[in-house]
Formats: C-alpha cells, sequence, structure tokens
C-alpha cells in the first residue's frame, strides 16, 4: 500500500455561533476558527460575544481541538485603541492563535498577548516564500496562502521555509473573484467596506452590458433563463485530491463558511475528516471510499465544484466564473442537544416539519439513518403536528434511536 509521506494535517473548519462551532468539535474538526464581535472579515456573520467565545473555547478544549480567532480587517486609525482592549480580554480567555493581516494589529497583539499565536491571514496576499521568512522573523507561527497559488508553488514555498513554519490553505468553500477577498466592488457600490468584514458579495449580482452612446439601454448577456452572473465564482472542492494536498506539506486544510449553518459544517467536517484519515492510512483506501465523499459533500447547500488555482490557472475546462446557482441537497431541521428519559431529543427547530415525515438522521460516525417522525411536543409538553416556527424549543421522537449531536435533515 502506498502511504502519505507528509505529516497529517489539521482540519480546520468555521463557526458562527455556539452551536456550528460544538457541531463543528464533534463532526471531526482539528480546529475551529470563529469571529469576536469585532475586527474580523464576517461583519454580517452571527459572531461571538465574549462570553460565548469563553464557553466556545472551554468546550473544544475538552475535547482537543483549538480555537483560533479572527482579527483581520484592514484597520483605520480609528480601530487601533478598540483592537487594544479586545486584545486585552482575549489574552484573558486564551484562544490558540490570532488570524490577523494587518501589520498594525499584529504589533499590538505582540504587545499585549505575545502568548498566543499569531497567524497571517490570506487577506495578506501571501504568494511566496519571501512573505512567509518575513513573517517567520516577525514571529509568526503561520501564514494562509493565498487562493491564488498553485500546488507547485506551495511546495516550493515548503521547501524553502523553515520546518516548524506553517502552511494553511482553504480547500473547500466560496472563492472570491478579486485577489484573496481584497475586493472593492461593495464599498464602491454601496459604501460596504470588504477589507472592513462588510462585503455585499455584488460578484453575486446579476449584470448587463451598457453601450457607451446608449446610456439607460441594458442589454443582457443571454447564456441561460436565468440571466447573466458574470462573477459568479464557482465553490472551491478539493475532496478528490486529499493526497496531492497532503504531499505538497500543507500543514492546516482550511473550509471557508463562517456565513453557513450547521449542516453545511457538519457536512464538510465529517466527510474531510474520514478523507483525511483514510489518505493517511493508505492512497488505495481513501481512493476506495471516493463514491461516499464525493455523495456527502453535496448533502449541503453549494455551488457547483472547481479546484481553484491548485493545478494551475483555470482554463474552459475548470472555468471558475459561470451562471451557477446555490444547488441543495438536504434541509437542517436542528440538532439533538439532549435526549429524555422517553428518548425524545431536544432540538432547536430550524425549518418545518410534521409528524409522520421521513426525514435522516446525520451522525459524527460517517453514518445516515432513515427515520420517521412520530412525535413532537412543545417546550410545556403539548403535542404538536407540525413545527412551523423557526428556533422554537421542540421534543421530538423517532422510530430510531437519538443520540447527543445527532444532526436531523430533510432531503428535498
Amino acid at each position: 500500500m502506498s502511504e502519505i509521506k507528509r505529516k497529517k494535517p489539521e482540519l480546520l473548519i468555521p463557526a458562527n455561533s455556539l452551536e456550528t462551532l460544538k457541531i463543528a468539535v464533534i463532526y471531526g474538526a482539528d480546529a475551529v476558527y470563529a469571529g469576536g464581535e469585532a475586527y474580523g472579515l464576517r461583519a454580517k456573520a452571527r459572531n461571538f460575544s465574549m462570553e460565548e467565545l469563553r464557553e466556545g473555547i472551554s468546550f473544544a478544549h475538552q475535547h482537543g481541538v483549538k480555537v483560533y480567532v479572527t482579527a483581520n480587517i484592514l484597520a483605520h486609525n480609528w480601530d487601533l485603541e478598540g483592537v487594544r482592549a479586545y486584545f486585552q480580554e482575549l489574552k484573558e480567555i486564551r484562544p490558540d492563535a490570532l488570524i490577523i493581516s494587518d501589520p498594525g494589529i499584529y504589533d499590538i497583539a505582540c504587545e499585549i498577548c505575545p502568548e498566543i499565536e499569531r497567524h497571517i491571514s490570506t487577506q495578506a496576499n501571501n504568494t511566496n516564500y519571501g512573505t512567509y521568512l518575513f513573517w517567520h522573523r516577525m514571529g509568526a507561527k503561520r501564514v494562509v496562502s493565498a487562493r491564488e497559488l498553485s500546488l507547485q508553488e506551495i511546495r516550493e514555498i515548503r521547501e524553502k521555509i523553515p520546518a516548524e513554519m506553517e502552511i494553511e490553505s482553504f480547500i473547500h468553500g466560496a472563492m472570491c473573484i478579486s485577489y484573496s477577498g481584497r475586493c472593492l466592488l461593495s464599498n464602491y457600490f454601496t459604501g460596504r467596506d470588504a477589507n472592513q468584514g462588510a462585503c455585499t458579495h455584488p460578484c453575486r449580482w446579476k449584470y448587463a452590458v451598457v453601450e457607451e452612446q446608449r446610456p439607460g439601454e441594458f442589454f443582457p448577456v443571454y447564456e441561460n433563463d436565468r440571466g447573466t452572473y458574470l462573477f459568479n465564482s464557482k465553490d472551491l472542492c478539493m475532496i478528490e485530491h486529499m493526497d496531492d494536498l497532503i504531499e505538497a506539506g500543507i500543514d492546516s486544510l482550511k473550509v471557508e463558511g463562517r456565513m453557513r449553518a450547521a449542516l453545511y459544517v457538519a457536512t464538510v467536517a465529517r466527510t474531510y475528516r474520514k478523507a483525511i484519515d483514510d489518505c493517511m492510512k493508505s492512497v488505495e483506501k481513501y481512493r476506495a471510499n471516493m463514491d461516499w465523499y464525493k455523495e456527502q459533500i453535496v448533502c449541503c447547500t453549494y455551488r457547483q465544484f472547481t479546484t481553484g488555482f491548485f493545478y494551475g490557472k483555470p482554463d474552459e475546462h475548470t472555468q471558475i466564473y459561470d451562471d451557477n446557482t446555490y444547488a441543495k441537497g438536504y434541509t437542517y431541521l436542528g440538532y439533538v442537544e439532549s435526549v429524555d428519559g422517553q428518548g425524545r431529543g431536544r432540538i432547536t427547530q430550524k425549518n418545518k416539519f410534521s409528524v409522520g415525515d421521513a426525514i435522516e438522521i446525520m451522525r459524527p460516525d460517517g453514518s445516515n439513518r432513515r427515520a420517521v417522525v412520530l412525535e413532537l411536543l412543545d417546550e410545556e409538553g403539548g403535542q404538536r403536528k407540525s413545527a412551523p416556527h423557526s428556533r422554537e424549543i421542540l421534543y421530538v421522537r423517532l422510530d430510531e434511536k437519538l443520540e447527543k449531536y445527532d444532526i436531523l435533515r430533510r432531503g428535498e
């Protein structure tokens, strides 16, 4: 059997709430990255209060999982004093690392909490080994590679930087039309700065062509009956290339998605967890299970997939920009927070379902179980025929045994 010669990489999963953090931990993450209420690049995500971060870090550490906190905005003058106070608070709850892109913020982290590892965000446009060596001299532990790098470029970086310097690379999730996130369209169109975490995603909007001498006349570029989305990127997915990623010397395999729900987090964490573990055992085992990985990775909302720039600049066969829209394999109903003495699972309901519905139980061990909803009770114990209201606390009994952290989903 052929074996991977590199060390086993970390699986790094996003979280935007305590719920998704716990799901990420239980479903296979080695580390989780999350944003506080300020200074991260996902201002529209729910993000964590300081108390939630404290609880999340404690939960992750109890399960042997690390937590990295994002502070990767490109700061203005008025941000700096707030960053200083924020880092003083983080110093007390001890995340495992801070993800930073701005040199001014980096210096503040060195001053306030030097004991916390510093990782350099992809937002810093890290495209060459000289950049890695610079940040190594500055005391950074890890650099997140730009999405525009090929595997060959990453291999060369690995060869030219110290062994203790870590490489982190995005291997799944949304791509950006701009250079590793450095987009100005949102700020130009709406006044909301992508580099301050407030991107309105204009790359997903529908566009038409205007001829210079005919102002006000908009000419659609027809591609299909939904119109044209000139900048709309496919999603990155490297589930079929785990052996290449590991052999390139990437230390941390990162999934994008701090705006995504728990079903997405569980799906990608569980699928990549098994792929990494199988690949480290043998490439043959990994390739033998390829159909399972591919079946599972499409069980949450996603666009069409691409391998991005890993195998060189995309050409007509691997085109990134397309008229693709989201596909949806399953609807997320909730996860089992606890199980009572009668075998009923407590959930915070996310989408409508009813007594008699056929649903599916998704488990951290990779198994999926078909089940029928036998009973629904509200928080006061009243019988319910259906659950139409989001975020209700419900107790559900199925014809299959429920376990804590089971995810309930319904096929489309």
